[in-house]
């Protein structure tokens, strides 16, 4: 796997603070210990967003005093005895759809500007019950769709972070927050989290609840979290994860132990299907290469295989929902502001609502037609194995790239998680995205993070 060389214009990611090299799980232990004091970490953090802010750009809104008073009340909460969250003390950032009680949530579009909630959504509230601190929202492109935000890669300022959660993959990549929360409908955590550098998980559609959440697509639109191993992104979905009667796509069911699944050694080595997707021809050499490389480095525990040729239509289906519900669910954005609308947000639009009745009801027969072929793969292997996108971030902030290898798994609702495996020879990240059975979200976890610690085990010649 090639290694990374650093680039002229690149600025470092090494963090300042010692505080900030340490995971959201071991942060966790220390500041519930005591041997961490909230106030210390988010003092951290506001001084890394400092440094690097000025050219990230991640952020929409950022109040350092009112982190700082959250984190003095968690300091105090934990001295006197009280119970703390599991959760407690880290700071969590928060994609600009997710509403938040007295604080901006302004979507991403002018349309919206000076928008303040007066209730928190359903995560929002489970976040602060947790123990976690609000610390911002992070950038997003223009209602959650193509049209990118400020923000730039952490490393290279001259390539897109991706899209649509921009900002909240940016901010973990460059160290100013351990955690972060985004949206995906075709590829909004999975590529931003691959392009930056990190891991991203997008859980099982329905399992993190969208109550509050600007919603574009009810049939596709899933959380999905942020964090520097699949541990981490374990923790800060199991708490996150659960049912909200507002959404009815969420079930009353018990939460899964998504993170004691992560922390688990594999009772066995987990077998991997290497799958080529339909549009595979999009990916560049490297990317290949790359993938080549790693079914190669997993030997008997992977076998290649290609999906039905129905798989082939996936990506135009993804599509019609996608537009048909959005031409519905931003009739109210579109009536107080089309004219405020970009090019690309008002085509999608006008295609959604030239949508046949007849076809979107065919289009929402699709997810099982697709999960029962893929039922036949996960028969035989834990994950499925693809590139997460068919290149590293591209040169240039008018595109969030290409969700080409991500909107099928979203179509489908199955739990994705993505790990930055591989360096392109131009110095920026690559992820390897694997692919659950929908509702095996903790296998899918201890699976990601066996392969994780298997490849960086083998890339240091250490004994496995």
């Amino acid at each position: 796997m090639a290694q990374n060389s650093p680039m002229a214009n690149a600025s470092p990611l090494p963090a300042p603070s010692p505080l900030l090299a340490l995971s959201a799980v071991e942060l966790r232990d220390r500041l519930a210990s005591g041997a961490v004091r909230a106030v210390a970490y988010v003092e951290a953090c506001l001084a890394q967003i400092a440094a690097r802010e000025p050219q990230v750009q991640a952020w929409v809104w950022l109040d350092g005093d009112h982190a700082l008073a959250q984190a003095r009340a968690l300091d105090a909460r934990r001295l006197s005895g009280a119970q703390i969250g599991p959760l407690h003390g880290l700071p969590v950032a928060l994609k600009d759809v997710i509403d938040t009680r007295g604080i901006p949530t302004e979507n991403g579009t002018a349309i919206d500007a000076g928008r303040v909630p007066g209730a928190d959504a359903f995560i929002v509230a489970r976040l602060r019950a947790a123990g976690a601190i609000i610390l911002g929202k992070t950038v997003c492109a223009e209602a959650a769709y193509l049209h990118p935000g400020k923000t730039r890669n952490p490393h290279n300022i001259g390539h897109t972070p991706g899209g649509s959660s921009s900002g909240s993959a940016a901010a973990v990549a460059a160290g100013m927050v351990p955690l972060a929360i985004g949206t995906q409908t075709g590829g909004s955590v999975i590529r931003p989290a691959a392009y930056c550098g990190i891991v991203g998980f997008k859980p099982s559609f329905g399992l993190i609840s969208r109550g509050g959440v600007l919603m574009q697509s009810p049939t596709l639109d899933t959380m999905g979290v942020f964090g520097r191993s699949a541990e981490d992104v374990a923790l800060l979905a199991e708490v996150l994860a659960g049912h909200d009667p507002a959404d009815p796509a969420t079930e009353a069911l018990p939460t899964p132990r998504l993170l004691a699944a992560a922390s688990a050694k594999a009772p066995v080595p987990p077998m991997f299907a290497h799958v080529r997707l339909p549009e595979l021809d999009c990916a560049d050499d490297q990317t290949l290469s790359a993938m080549d490389e790693l079914a190669d480095l997993l030997g008997e525990q992977c076998f290649g295989t290609v999906l039905p040729n129905a798989f082939e239509e996936a990506a135009a289906i993804r599509q019609r929902i996608n537009h048909a519900e959005m031409a519905k669910c931003y009739y109210g954005l579109e009536r107080r502001g089309r004219v405020l609308m970009s090019p690309v947000l008002s085509a999608a639009m006008d295609e959604g609502k030239a949508v046949l009745a007849r076809d979107y009801i065919a289009a929402l027969d699709w997810r099982d037609l697709l999960n029962a072929a893929l039922d036949e793969i996960f028969d035989r292997c834990d994950a499925i194995l693809t590139p997460a996108t068919p290149t590293a971030a591209p040169a240039g902030l008018e595109s969030t790239g290409s969700s080409i290898f991500n909107g099928l798994w979203t179509l489908c609702g199955t739990p994705v998680v993505t790990l930055p495996l591989f360096w392109a020879t131009n110095g920026l990240p690559m992820g390897v995205q694997l692919v659950g059975r929908r509702g095996d979200d903790a296998r899918l976890l201890r699976t990601a993070r066996w392969l994780a610690h298997h490849v960086t085990t083998l890339e240091s010649g250490e004994p496995g």
